[in-house]
C-alpha cells in the first residue's frame, strides 16, 4: 500500500478490532476510527483548506510577470530568430529543419489577428511567461503549500532570469516551460490520487510539447524512468497511462512523418552542431555553474531546498519522480553537451517543492526566513533583470553589467558582442535592408530584373523578407536552413547581389564579383554582421539547380 492512501485492509483491521464487542460504544469507536484513518490518508493537498489568498498570490504573481513584459518587449528591435519564424509562417509547413510546427503555427495566427509589430507578435510569449508563473504556483498548491509556498514559488519563477528573458520575445522557448510544468502539474495530481483518466491529457500536452520544441522527449524520458524507479510504476499495469503515450504519439506523428519525408533533417542539422564549434563546449562543473546564473542566484536555496525536500523528506519523497526526472534530464544534456540553457524548463517544478520545503521547515522555527528568502529572490530578480529584459539603454546595459560584474553565460562561440546575444542580435536588421535597399534600386535596370538577394544565415534573409518590401527588394535566397529547402525562387544565375564578410566563396563561383561596400548596422548588432559586404556578382558558374546542394548550409 502507498503511503499516506487508505486501503481496504486499513478500514478491516480496523473494524475487526473494534468490533469483536459489538457494543454502541465500539460502532462509534469504528466510526471515529475510519474517520481518521481515512483523513490522514488523503493527501494534504487535498483535504486542506484553502483560502483566497493562494489564489490572490497566484494571480498577483502571474500578472507582475505579463505587465513586466508588455511593458518592455517593444524598446529594443526584432530578435534573429523572430525574423526567421515570421519567414516560416508564409510557408506552413508539418515541420522545419530546426524546429516542429507548432510555434511558427502560433506567431501565423498571432500575425493574421494582432499583426506584426514588435509587441503584438510578442503578445504570446507574455502570456505564457505569465502561466509559468501560474502554473508554478498551482504545482506547489497541489504539494500540498499554503500561502507561503505559493508565494516563494511563484516569485522564484517570476525572478528566474531564463524565464524572464523568453517570456520577452518569441521563440519556441517561451512555451517550452509551460508545457513541462503542465504535464508535472498533471502528474502530481496523479499522485495525489486523482483519476488515472489524467494521463490522456497527460499524452496530449506531451504531444503538443513535441509539437513544440524536440527537446519535449527528453523531459519524457525523464518521467519515464522516474516512474519506474518510484511506486508510480503501479501506473504501467493500467491501461490510461499506455493509452496517454499513445495519443502523445498521435500529436506528434505530423511532425514525425515530415521528418522522415525530409530524410530526419533536425537529426541531420543536430549532427552537424555536433561536429563543429558553434556551441561552446561545458564541463559538468561549467554546465551547473550556468544552471545558477540562468536562474538567478538569489533562486539557488529555493530549488536546491525543493532537491532536498522531495528526496530526503517524509512527505516530499511521495513527490521523488519529480527529483528523478530533474537528475535524468540533467544528465542527458550532459552526456549530449546540450546547451546549459536546455535544462531550465525543469526548474518551476523545483520552485514549487522548494516553497513547500520552506514553509513547512521554518513554520513554529526562524520564521523570518520565509519574508527574508521572499525579499532576496525580488531584489535578486530586480537587480538582475536588466541582462534580460530591456530596461537599460545599451550604453547604460553594458556599464551596468560591468560595474555587478556579471552578464548572462554565452551559449555559442560567435557571440563576442559587448551586448547578451538575446540583445545583440535586436540590432542592425533595419539599417543593413536599407543599404541593401539602396544598392539594389542605384542597379542597372537590366541587372536589377535580373538580381537576386543571398544571404548567409536566416536572420538576414528574415530581414531582407520583413523590412524588404517597403524597398522593393525581391523575397531573399540562402542556403541556411530551412531557407534551403525552399529553394532559389526563379533566379537564373545572371546577377546576384551576396551578403559576406569575405568575398573568397564569391569569386569562385561566379565569373566577376564587385565589392560594393560595406554595409550600415548598428554599433550593438553582432561584430560578424557589423562586417558584412555587399557584392555584385554576374554569371554563375553552372546551373542553378546543380550549384543550389551545395550552398546547404544547415548548422
Amino acid at each position: 500500500m502507498r503511503p499516506g492512501l487508505l486501503g481496504t485492509g486499513s478500514v478491516c483491521r480496523i473494524v475487526k478490532s473494534k468490533a469483536l464487542r459489538d457494543t454502541p460504544r465500539n460502532r462509534v469507536c469504528v466510526v471515529q476510527e475510519i474517520t481518521r484513518t481515512m483523513r490522514d490518508a488523503i493527501p494534504v493537498a487535498v483535504h486542506q483548506k484553502r483560502s483566497g489568498i493562494e489564489a490572490i498570490l497566484i494571480i498577483l504573481f502571474s500578472a507582475i510577470a505579463l505587465f513586466i513584459h508588455l511593458l518592455t518587449n517593444g524598446r529594443y528591435g526584432y530578435f534573429r530568430d523572430e525574423l526567421y519564424y515570421i519567414a516560416c509562417g508564409q510557408h506552413l509547413a508539418f515541420g522545419y529543419v530546426d524546429q516542429p510546427p507548432l510555434s511558427v503555427l502560433l506567431l501565423r495566427l498571432s500575425e493574421v489577428f494582432l499583426g506584426n509589430s514588435l509587441f503584438t507578435i510578442r503578445f504570446l510569449p507574455a502570456l505564457a511567461g505569465a502561466a509559468t508563473v501560474a502554473i508554478t504556483g498551482l504545482i506547489a498548491r497541489e504539494l500540498g503549500g499554503r500561502a507561503w509556498a505559493i508565494g516563494l514559488a511563484c516569485a522564484g519563477s517570476l525572478c528566474a532570469l531564463f524565464n524572464l528573458a523568453v517570456g520577452n520575445f518569441f521563440s519556441m522557448n517561451a512555451f517550452e516551460p509551460l508545457l513541462w510544468m503542465g504535464c508535472v502539474y498533471l502528474l502530481v495530481r496523479i499522485i495525489n490520487g486523482s483519476s488515472s483518466i489524467l494521463w490522456l491529457w497527460f499524452g496530449i500536452l506531451l504531444g503538443v510539447g513535441l509539437e513544440n520544441k524536440h527537446s519535449m522527449a527528453f523531459f519524457g524520458a525523464g518521467i519515464f524512468i522516474a516512474l519506474l524507479l518510484t511506486p508510480e510504476r503501479r501506473h504501467f499495469a493500467a491501461k490510461w497511462i499506455w493509452l496517454g503515450g499513445l495519443l502523445a504519439f498521435v500529436v506528434a506523428l505530423p511532425n514525425i512523418l515530415w521528418q522522415a519525408q525530409h530524410h530526419w533533417s533536425t537529426y541531420e542539422l543536430l549532427t552537424n552542431i555536433a561536429h563543429s564549434d558553434k556551441n561552446i563546449a561545458l564541463g559538468p562543473a561549467q554546465f551547473i555553474g550556468q544552471q545558477i546564473v540562468f536562474m538567478n542566484p538569489g533562486t539557488l536555496p529555493l530549488w536546491l531546498a525543493g532537491l532536498c525536500w522531495v528526496f530526503g523528506s517524509r512527505d516530499g519523497r511521495r513527490y521523488m519522480a519529480l527529483g528523478i526526472t530533474y537528475v535524468v534530464i540533467l544528465a542527458e544534456f550532459l552526456i549530449l553537451h546540450g546547451k546549459s540553457y536546455y535544462l531550465a524548463p525543469a526548474y518551476p517544478m523545483l520552485f514549487a517543492a522548494g516553497g513547500v520545503a520552506v514553509e513547512r521547515v521554518f513554520a513554529n522555527r526562524l520564521r523570518w526566513i520565509k519574508p527574508g528568502l521572499l525579499i532576496l529572490l525580488i531584489a535578486s530578480g530586480a537587480l538582475l533583470a536588466p541582462m534580460v529584459v530591456p530596461i537599460l539603454p545599451p550604453g547604460k546595459l553594458v556599464a551596468y553589467m560591468r560595474a555587478i560584474r556579471l552578464q548572462p553565460p554565452r551559449t555559442e562561440t560567435s557571440h563576442t558582442a559587448p551586448l547578451p546575444q538575446i540583445f545583440a542580435d535586436q540590432f542592425g536588421w533595419q539599417e543593413m535592408v536599407a543599404s541593401v535597399g539602396h544598392v539594389y534600386n542605384h542597379l542597372r535596370p537590366e541587372d536589377k530584373k535580373r538580381a537576386a538577394i543571398f544571404c548567409q544565415n536566416y536572420g538576414e534573409a528574415g530581414a531582407i523578407d520583413f523590412f524588404g518590401p517597403k524597398f522593393g527588394l525581391p523575397p531573399a535566397i540562402s542556403g541556411h536552413q530551412n531557407y534551403f529547402l525552399w529553394g532559389p525562387h526563379d533566379w537564373t544565375g545572371e546577377v546576384a547581389l551576396v551578403l559576406d564578410t569575405r568575398d573568397d566563396n564569391e569569386r569562385e563561383q561566379f565569373a566577376s564579383v564587385e565589392d560594393l561596400g560595406q554595409i550600415v548596422s548598428s554599433p550593438w548588432a553582432m561584430p560578424f554582421e557589423r562586417r558584412t559586404h555587399i557584392y555584385l556578382c554576374h554569371d554563375l558558374k553552372g546551373n542553378v539547380q546543380d550549384v543550389w546542394p551545395q550552398l546547404k548550409k544547415w548548422l
